[in-house]
């Protein structure tokens, strides 16, 4: 399949690069989508941050290579530590030994191996969906800066939700629902490199802006709507399966447009909500 190259495409370079300077942009682009969708695939279908996968294989190269008669100084810097002491630092933390203790022989050392991206069945398990054409609407809301970089971005928006909570706004921004989606919104405005990027917690209304609120237009698109409930968290795991197991058999691709998360009700322990993927035919 088109999506399995393409991804494997983005593989094959940064593998070709552990001892250079990796572009996230290029290997993105080589996976047909924005480097903030592709660090966010990356980590759902992989289980671990794109960050912390190269870091493990530019690592266990470097026990390779020092198993092989290299000195320490020349690994770190073959593999982008600016020091030994970052290096030893670095490598004893995943290997559990020093770099020093790597080079005698009958040392055991981890090694984790470079993944591939394939399509295997996980099970029988059902997920509901439909398919909506929506209008441009308006959002009303606060916002946050949300980082490009979409690792940061994971770090970032859980705390932007609990001082949002803790603020009080949340029935301010309730009272202003007067559109779809009905319910309280999580809006990712990230979809673009060079475009300013916020995450919003925001209304779809078209009453005045309040003081102290911003507003954004999430533009006219097509989406693919998930339903879930449980707690906050789940909605990390319906997230995961849509990328991991609906998208790549689906037909579409992530479309060049802000995700949506819809909140229903604010039941903290058995949480109504949506997630909506915009979406596009695949070429």
């Amino acid at each position: 399949m088109e999506w399995l190259k393409h991804m494997n495409d983005a593989l094959d370079y940064m593998e070709d690069n552990l001892v250079s300077e990796i572009s996230i942009e290029k290997a993105a682009r080589l996976a047909c989508c924005s480097q903030y969708h592709f660090q966010r695939m990356f980590s759902y279908i992989i289980g671990v941050p794109l960050s912390e996968y190269l870091r493990r294989r530019r690592l266990t190269k470097a026990a390779l290579d020092l198993q092989n008669g290299d000195k320490v100084i020349d690994a770190a810097l073959r593999y982008g530590y600016d020091s030994p002491t970052a290096f030893n630092r670095a490598f004893q933390a995943l290997h559990g030994i020093s770099p020093s203790a790597a080079q005698k022989p009958d040392t055991v050392l981890k090694a984790f191996p470079r993944v591939s991206f394939q399509i295997t069945v996980k099970g029988v398990e059902e997920m509901d969906y439909r398919i909506a054409k929506k209008d441009a609407f308006r959002i009303v809301g606060v916002r946050t800066h949300n980082p490009a970089d979409a690792e940061e971005s994971f770090k970032c928006i859980p705390v932007f939700w609990q001082e949002v909570h803790q603020s009080g706004v949340i029935p301010k921004i309730a009272g202003l629902i007067n559109a779809e989606p009905m319910g309280v919104l999580g809006v990712s405005t990230c979809a673009g490199e060079n475009e300013e990027n916020h995450y919003y917690v925001a209304a779809s209304t078209d009453k005045p802006l309040p003081e102290g609120m911003f507003e954004f237009t999430v533009p006219e698109c097509t989406w693919a709507i998930f339903p879930g409930s449980g707690t906050p968290s789940s909605i990390h795991d319906l997230q995961k399966r849509i990328v991991s197991e609906w998208l790549p058999t689906s037909g579409y691709e992530w479309a060049n447009a802000p995700d949506v998360e819809v909140y229903l009700d604010e039941n903290p322990t058995n949480m109504k909500y949506e997630v909506w993927l915009p979406i596009v035919k695949k070429a």
